[in-house]
């Protein structure tokens, strides 16, 4: 028996970092983001008991293989895969070990900025969910994936991306204390969606990074004597609902002049957020005619997000061609993570 999932990668509009513990806990945090056609993709064969449990993942070449047990030890490799096993084991089948090979890959590279690691979990969770029929909604799955990442793996990071890959589509998300989490879909007219793509370009910078240092910077925000930072946080916060607002109004302009912003506020926040390379991309690419530009997640490398005039896309494409990197077609996608049977 084979089951499959897939769950689309997302883009952080406005809002980034407001999500994290202890920012959001203590003054609210909100996030706007939307998934796109890049995924997160699993196979789960349920095999023989004498085959134990095989975990592969193909992308980045590593291979986990142990004789059929209720608890694996969460050391080496593949930590992600073995804690989603643990905790499927244990709360949703009874105590009893589960033989299954677990094929993944991704359409990014870990610290990608398009929140691929909590992509990858959240997809694992749906393939697992189908192959033993849990009664899950989305809600369940990303608080799940959350939980299994940052505590049972203690993994620093946020909570929008468990949440954004799970419902999809364009979501305005709420974080507060204890936890709680608002998910608000956002209905956003298909012309809209057709001026954005025309005017997004996605770069991949050619650098994948660790976003733990720029995540505990900003974790310190919070209670530094150092107001600034946190000065910083506020307004990241602040333009996250700006920018929600020009969406639904389809002010692209709008948006375009709010990144700037959001992205000169989000540097304020880490040190480690710009680097050289990702200043020299941007003097080139405003150079040649780009509106503003933002690094999608936590910030140091990664996927970035330009806003061109449609008439002006080519001038700015010519000035990547030859920097170490890429340019990433995309579309928007409605649709958040799926799972079926074969």
């Amino acid at each position: 028996m084979f089951v499959r999932a897939r769950s689309p990668l997302r883009l952080g509009i406005a809002g980034g970092g407001t999500d994290i513990s202890p920012y959001c806990d203590t003054y609210g945090g909100c996030v706007l983001n939307a998934t796109i056609d890049m995924y997160a993709n699993c196979t789960i064969e349920l095999l023989k008991p004498e085959d134990g449990i095989t975990f592969e993942a193909q992308d980045i070449e590593q291979t986990f293989h142990c004789p059929l047990q209720t608890k694996l030890p969460l050391t080496g490799e593949l930590q992600l895969h073995k804690a989603i096993y643990n905790r499927i084991v244990r709360d949703f089948n009874h105590n009893e070990p589960l033989p299954v090979k677990v094929y993944t890959h991704s359409d990014a590279p870990p610290g990608s900025g398009l929140g691929s690691s909590s992509t990858m979990v959240v997809t694992i969770l749906s393939a697992y969910q189908q192959l033993l029929n849990l009664p899950l909604g989305e809600y369940d799955v990303a608080k799940l994936a959350y939980e299994i990442e940052r505590k049972d793996c203690c993994l620093s990071g946020g909570k929008q991306d468990q949440y954004a890959t799970t419902f999809g589509g364009f979501n305005f998300m709420e974080f507060y204390d204890n936890e709680r989490v608002i998910v608000n879909p956002l209905r956003i007219r298909q012309s809209i969606l057709n001026e954005l793509e025309s005017q997004i370009i996605l770069f991949f910078t050619g650098v994948s990074r660790s976003s733990a240092q720029i995540i505990d910077d900003q974790v310190k925000t919070t209670t530094s004597e150092d107001k600034k930072p946190l000065e910083a946080m506020h307004e990241v916060k602040n333009l996250a609902y700006s920018m929600k607002e020009c969406l639904l109004k389809s002010n692209i302009d709008g948006m375009a002049d709010l990144l700037r912003d959001a992205w000169n506020a989000k540097k304020s926040t880490s040190n480690a957020i710009s680097t050289r390379e990702i200043e020299l991309i941007e003097d080139r690419v405003l150079s040649a005619g780009a509106k503003s530009i933002k690094i999608s997640g936590a910030g140091g490398g990664g996927f970035m997000m330009l806003f061109v005039d449609p008439i002006r896309r080519l001038d700015v494409e010519k000035a990547l061609k030859d920097l170490d990197g890429h340019i990433q077609p995309f579309r928007f996608t409605q649709q958040g993570t799926q799972s079926w049977t074969v």
